[in-house]
């Protein structure tokens, strides 16, 4: 008997490669720990068993479980909100058997593949109507994360849904208003909706070195440590900004700034160019989906993934304000790390797939 197994060699080389960098970088980032580096070697090993598993099932079950998961989303916050432990001033973690996850990493699976199942057979453009439900139930699943406090994944979670909706055929039109509606509405939003620390970051992009030991540390010390790493780097476990506590959140948020520090723009560009393949497949995937249903989902949640490299890799650089996104698979966290191999599993058997033919 005969038994096919699904994946995709590339997507899960280019995966294996960054994780295991991300452990090395890791290792070092923690001035040598090897219970920092085990512990997320853990997730590591759950996540490409779960990466694995979902490769196997048919893209069809996700269709069907789409609204389910959606609600399990939903149910999960509320039991975060009621019995959750309080860290730091925000209920965002859930303990089961000893371990914590961050409830709202779920919305990040669940809100693209049931936008992409609602939307798979509606008529082009997507009318008002499909456009403003839609909307809504993306606005409450944001909301729902930013009032626990999380305003960095919130986003996240917004945009794979709107980028489902987006990749749907949302009319140019209401695209182009909603972005006039913004703009008019910007000085109301910083005056009104925007705390204090956050409009302190905004104005610290412009300018660190107004407060350079204040609120513009985090974006002088990163951009030296990239700077000083020079073409070939500093050496293994020799970055002065990492190991002499300048650079800060190297394990999380900076683990990119370490990176660089140590390897140099050599180092950078094999990064970088293991992330390059790794999308440019999926795109590829996207591209030769079987169905409406497929081709959203990938490209949904191609779009998701490179947002949040590119938000790390330009608040790492000081281009943006830092939002607190971590570089995915290399910086430490199990949930977000748990998240993206799932993600990557639905599209691997997305992608691995086709016994349909495409239309």
């Amino acid at each position: 008997m005969n038994i096919k197994l699904y994946g995709d060699w590339i997507i899960a080389s280019c995966i294996l490669m960054l994780t295991i960098f991300g452990l090395f970088f890791l290792y070092s980032a923690s001035e040598g720990s090897f219970d920092i580096v085990l512990k997320q070697a853990v997730f590591v090993i759950i996540g490409f068993a779960l990466f694995f598993s979902l490769a196997q099932i048919d893209p069809e079950h996700f269709r069907r479980l789409a609204y389910i998961l959606l609600a399990g989303s939903f149910i999960l916050m509320l039991i975060t909100a009621l019995f959750g432990p309080e860290i730091n001033g925000a209920q965002r973690w859930i303990r089961v058997l000893g371990i914590s996850f961050q409830s709202s990493e779920l919305f990040k699976v669940s809100l693209p593949l049931s936008m992409a199942t609602y939307l798979q057979y509606k008529k082009l453009p997507i009318s008002m109507k499909d456009t403003f439900f839609c909307l809504f139930i993306i606005g409450i699943s944001a909301l729902t994360v930013a009032i626990q406090p999380d305003l960095g994944t919130s986003l996240l979670v917004a945009l794979s849904g709107l980028f489902v909706l987006f990749l749907a055929g949302l009319s140019w039109s209401f695209i182009g208003i909603t972005f006039g509606i913004l703009i008019i509405a910007s000085p109301f939003i910083w005056n009104n909706l925007l705390r204090p620390f956050q409009k302190e970051r905004i104005l610290t992009l412009f300018n660190p070195e107004s407060d350079p030991f204040g609120s513009g540390w985090n974006i002088i010390q990163s951009r030296i440590a990239i700077g000083s790493g020079g073409i070939s780097g500093k050496g293994y476990g020799e970055g002065s900004q990492t190991h002499f506590n300048f650079l800060p959140e190297t394990q999380t948020d900076f683990i990119f700034a370490v990176a660089a520090e140590e390897f140099g723009f050599i180092g950078v560009v094999v990064i970088l160019s293991l992330f390059l393949i790794l999308s440019l497949r999926t795109l590829y995937f996207a591209l030769n989906a079987r169905d409406r249903f497929c081709r959203l989902v990938v490209g949904g949640l191609l779009l998701t993934f490179l947002f949040n490299l590119l938000v790390n890799i330009s608040m790492v650089i000081g281009l943006i304000p830092v939002v607190g996104m971590p570089l995915p698979f290399i910086s430490k966290g199990g949930s977000s790390m748990i998240t993206l191999f799932i993600l990557f599993g639905i599209i691997m058997s997305i992608g691995s797939h086709k016994t349909l033919m495409q239309r």
